[in-house]
């Protein structure tokens, strides 16, 4: 009997609960969202971080303009360590929050090191451990069970997304939006069973030899995270691109054999869903991943629904990733790769 996923499909499994503990954390760290989201001083907020982390971070920055309409940007921790002056206009006073699960990642320290003795620049983080380096070093967000033995990153990125997120909410003073997150961190628990059951007969009945995943606004983030994370577990080829970007030029790639991931929006569902229906055309598989199933999807070879249609496409963001963590893992037991031990890679990266 094999023993491959034994760490990470119970973790993909666990992430309702990361999220409720994430919920309640945030009532012992009010002090944190009003020292720094909060903090009018701040000219921008620079959120960074390194594989998933950084991609974590482009959602969490594409939250944060849209729900506080203040300025913030995402940028991988060595572009702030060792490309400062191109990222960041000098004279601004600077907030910048490390992302990292362990804390530990060399990349996301030196950046922060290299920055917090600076004038007008003030550092944060947000992370799964305590008691890590990078806490240590800056006053973090913890997310009390984002803790993982794995080394691809599930539960962890989705209750550090979660938990930034109504930290977001509760700095923008918006109850609406913290009630919507609420509800999808109630919903939670129903998607990932949803999910499971869902994706793996698309995985086992399917033969697909490319990966392409299509996503806009805060979703572009999930996209690359998406991608990296079939990437890490199963070795397959993949991309990921801004949805109707990906139509200019990119989309020469597809041909039969090939599976085109869409994370649909309801702000620009229309012209998302015609980029599917040319993808399907040119012989795509069409998994779309959405809110509420249409008239408009029918087209699609699979249509998974997440619900809270009726929730801001931000605050949406973490029903998409259970479906895409379970393909991922799903696809490494079909090609009998364990995704627990992914080659070449380490649970922290340190230079």
């Amino acid at each position: 009997m094999t023993t491959f996923g034994q760490f990470t499909y119970p973790e993909i499994s666990a992430q309702a609960e990361a999220l409720q503990a994430a919920w309640t954390q945030l009532d012992n760290q009010q002090d944190w969202i009003d020292r720094y989201l909060a903090n009018p001083q701040f000219d921008e907020v620079i959120f960074i971080g390194s594989g998933s982390s950084y991609y974590q971070a482009l959602t969490m920055a594409a939250t944060f303009r849209k729900w506080t309409g203040r300025s913030a940007t995402a940028h991988p921790s060595s572009e702030i360590y060792l490309f400062r002056e191109q990222a960041v206009p000098a004279g601004k006073k600077v907030l910048v929050i490390g992302v990292s699960r362990s804390g530990e990642s060399t990349e996301v320290i030196l950046a922060l090191e290299s920055v917090h003795s600076l004038p007008n620049w003030t550092i944060a983080g947000i992370s799964c451990y305590e008691d890590s380096t990078m806490a240590k070093l800056a006053e973090c967000l913890i997310s009390p069970l984002g803790k993982e033995t794995s080394t691809v990153m599930t539960k962890s990125l989705s209750s550090m997304t979660f938990m930034m997120q109504a930290a977001i909410a509760l700095a923008a003073h918006n109850g609406e939006l913290s009630g919507e997150l609420e509800r999808v961190m109630n919903l939670d628990g129903g998607v990932v069973k949803a999910a499971d059951a869902f994706i793996k007969p698309i995985v086992d009945q399917g033969s697909f030899n490319k990966y392409i995943y299509l996503g806009m606004g805060a979703y572009v983030g999930l996209g690359l995270e998406a991608s990296l994370k079939i990437k890490e577990m199963s070795y397959v080829w993949t991309e990921s691109h801004g949805t109707l970007e990906f139509r200019h030029g990119p989309k020469s790639v597809v041909d039969p054999g090939t599976l085109v991931c869409l994370l649909v929006s309801e702000q620009a569902r229309a012209y998302e869903l015609k980029v599917a229906q040319e993808m399907q055309e040119y012989g795509a598989f069409v998994l779309l991943i959405t809110a509420k199933a249409g008239e408009d999807t029918a087209f699609a070879n699979a249509v998974f629904e997440i619900g809270a249609e009726d929730v801001s496409d931000e605050a949406r963001s973490v029903l998409y990733l259970p479906a895409l963590q379970y393909l991922g893992f799903y696809t490494a037991l079909h090609k009998n790769v364990d995704p627990d031990s992914p080659k070449n890679l380490t649970q922290v990266v340190k230079i």
